[in-house]
């Protein structure tokens, strides 16, 4: 039996590709292109000659379909579309009213990309409209289409559109029960995945800091996507089932389960590496061995190795019981488990700057006017790139530090897009049977991406663009380091404004998430506090984990290597911090309801909501707090404890390492290793 027979394709695509979201994006993105293009070229051939701007907005448009309609229900998604092609519609018109009047056309173009930031206010519809409307402009006054060729231009929104939603509600349709399945498979995965890397440990029996962060970043990894997975499970509205017996509910424990036993087994392999042959039994699911090592537990339930044991052998049956959900998924399709309908009420929107969405909108429609400006200068035919790339830097960012990542990993994307893009042109020059296979492939590729890395979408999307301006003839040298230029100008009119023009500090954004956190974390000890237990402390836990991802996003661009102060060690260690305390808050939240004494948790909540106000006034301060070297202990996590004393303990643990006052700590800093805080 080979240690990896139990790892096909489909485990290792859905570990990567969790519910398979991006490939489904990809497809859909892909897919509706081909359809649009393959239609508007048969209206060209069969009934009238197109524009070139109806092929243009066609493209353009089924991008956005793909990407910017987030709306819940085909119903939503088609009235948003539509709305989406009215907007469309109606801005190719003003451009096009206005193309003799360029300057005037240029301030139109300012009011419709202020306009289109400020839609984002309205939620996900307001989002998409403006996203249309925006790239239609664009479209529009970059192909300058007359006023006699509009209702020919037309065909282009109105068939993107169209065959848009067809593609997202019949071929390629959104199924909740469906992605629960896929997201329980990927849960699967990553647990796999972090099987096999305790596997190869136990081999070589050594465990180093390279192979301690490798293990966190898949932890990180596996809640990622257990959160996803936990999205997808229909819960009542008040948010907290009432009992186990519902089949949601006692689906949620399972992947609780499987999480929590995930993690545990990682933690306590930093102390003690657990045996190879146990390992193997749990990844086959070898029931005679790991009936061998269950009567071992108890003799060795004292030593470091009993507690790895203990992790190794919950881990073993959370999984099987997380693989029969999966096997009952697939019989039934969770045919028991009943749609929740969307209950959320709108809330009131702010239109005050006080709303980072509406400073947002100022953001960008100053940084388009920098561009603009700047563009000009460059070029009058293609500044248009500029302000692409000044209002795109902008999109789903959070910080200045955000805004500067983004706009850097657009001007490399586009440079060494270019670069690839220009050869492959080159080789493929007069060959479009050759060059727009190659360009859908790019075109999947940029989309599939497009979630994990913006630098790696934008490389494809250059390429794509060269192998487009070859096939018309239009390809030149210069012409590509002008598109450079123009994005350059763009990336650097969006970081300057985001740092000067209401500038949302990386560190503000970081302070914003922690305060979050601190707050679902007292909340969670204070439930405690009044003897809750049950679904309501592991709905509570939850939020500590989803606050926690917020927190690692939120820290990104302070280890980035662009950053004026980099300190990418400081700030993996804090991070483990915050990670080994959102462990223990999901052990506390498990254990609790086991007997303990009141005083003795009175004490101990005291203590840690004390730690924890000192320590939330702080902010992002701890991220900069120099910590000196810390020395191991032989001292042993005591997981198989019963009762919420461990989880408080470590807890406190965890936050006494935020800021340590001592010159050597008595634990690894960034290890979660247990105090022995007896009586």
């Amino acid at each position: 039996m080979h240690l990896f027979s139990g790892f096909q394709f489909r485990d290792w695509l859905l570990a990567d590709d969790p519910a398979l979201s991006r490939l489904r994006m990809a497809s859909r993105v892909t897919l509706t292109i081909v359809l649009s293009f393959a239609i508007l070229f048969a209206i060209q051939m069969l009934i009238v000659p197109l524009p070139t701007a109806a092929f243009g907005l066609g493209i353009v448009l089924s991008i956005e379909g793909g990407v910017a309609v987030r709306d819940k229900g085909n119903s939503r998604q088609l009235v948003t579309r539509l709305f989406g092609c009215v907007a469309s519609l109606a801005v190719v018109g003003i451009a096009a009213g206005l193309e003799d009047r360029r300057f005037l056309s240029d301030l139109v173009f300012l009011v419709v990309i202020a306009l289109a930031s400020a839609g984002r206010v309205f939620g996900p519809r307001g989002f998409a409209i403006g996203m249309f409307a925006f790239t239609s402009y664009f479209m529009g006054a970059y192909f300058q289409p007359s006023l006699a060729e509009l209702p020919d231009v037309a065909a282009g929104p109105v068939v993107a559109v169209l065959v848009g939603h067809m593609v997202r509600a019949v071929l390629l349709p959104d199924d909740w029960r469906r992605d629960l399945l896929r997201s329980l498979e990927s849960v699967r995965g990553r647990i796999n995945q972090i099987l096999f890397k305790l596997a190869t440990l136990a081999g070589s029996g050594h465990i180093g800091e390279a192979d301690r962060q490798e293990l966190r970043q898949l932890e990180d990894r596996l809640k990622e996507v257990v959160l996803m997975a936990e999205t997808f499970i229909p819960r009542p509205a008040a948010g907290v089932f009432d009992g186990a017996s519902n089949p949601a509910a006692e689906l949620a424990i399972r992947l609780f389960d499987a999480h929590l036993a995930a993690e545990s087994a990682i933690v306590v392999s930093f102390q003690s590496l657990p045996p190879f042959a146990l390992v193997h039994a749990v990844i086959e699911a070898d029931k005679a061995e790991l009936a061998t090592y269950e009567g071992m537990a108890e003799a060795i339930k004292d030593e470091p190795q009993g507690e790895t044991v203990r992790a190794l052998l919950w881990l073993g049956e959370a999984r099987q019981q997380l693989t029969q959900a999966i096997g009952e998924g697939q019989a039934s399709g969770f045919a028991g488990i009943d749609a929740v309908k969307d209950t959320a009420q709108p809330e009131k929107i702010d239109f005050s700057f006080a709303n980072p969405l509406l400073r947002s909108a100022l953001q960008i429609t100053l940084a388009s006017a920098l561009a603009m400006g700047f563009g000009l200068l460059l070029s009058r035919e293609r500044w248009f790139w500029a302000v692409l790339a000044a209002f795109l830097v902008f999109t789903n960012t959070n910080s200045r530090g955000d805004t500067a990542m983004k706009a850097l990993s657009r001007s490399l994307g586009t440079v060494f897009g270019i670069a690839i893009g220009l050869v492959l042109a080159t080789l493929i020059s007069g060959e479009p049977d050759i060059a727009i296979p190659v360009a859908a492939v790019c075109i999947f590729l940029a989309f599939y991406f497009l979630q994990v890395s913006y630098a790696t979408m934008t490389f494809f999307i250059s390429i794509v663009l060269c192998l487009v301006y070859g096939m018309t003839g239009v390809l030149t040298l210069d012409l590509l380091k002008l598109r450079i230029g123009e994005t350059m100008i763009g990336a650097v009119a969006g970081t300057a404004v985001a740092f000067l023009v209401f500038p949302a500090r990386t560190r503000g954004a970081l302070d914003a998430a922690l305060a979050r956190w601190f707050q679902a974390l007292d909340e969670l000890l204070i439930a405690i506090g009044e003897g809750k237990s049950g679904f309501a402390l592991i709905t509570l836990s939850q939020k500590i984990d989803a606050c926690y991802r917020d927190v690692t996003v939120a820290a990104r661009p302070l280890g980035s290597s662009w950053s004026v102060v980099t300190r990418p060690g400081q700030i993996r260690q804090t991070l483990a911090i915050f990670l080994s305390c959102t462990y223990w808050a999901r052990i506390l939240a498990k254990s609790s309801a086991a007997p303990a004494t009141a005083d003795d948790l009175k004490k101990l909540i005291a203590s840690d909501l004390a730690l924890m106000k000192d320590a939330a006034p702080r902010g992002s301060t701890c991220f900069f707090i120099e910590r000196k070297a810390s020395r191991m202990t032989g001292r042993h996590l005591p997981l198989s404890r019963e009762g919420a004393r461990p989880g408080l303990e470590m807890i406190g643990s965890a936050l006494e390492r935020l800021y340590p006052d001592a010159d050597v700590l008595p634990f690894a800093a960034g290890e979660a290793i247990a105090r022995s805080k007896q009586g």
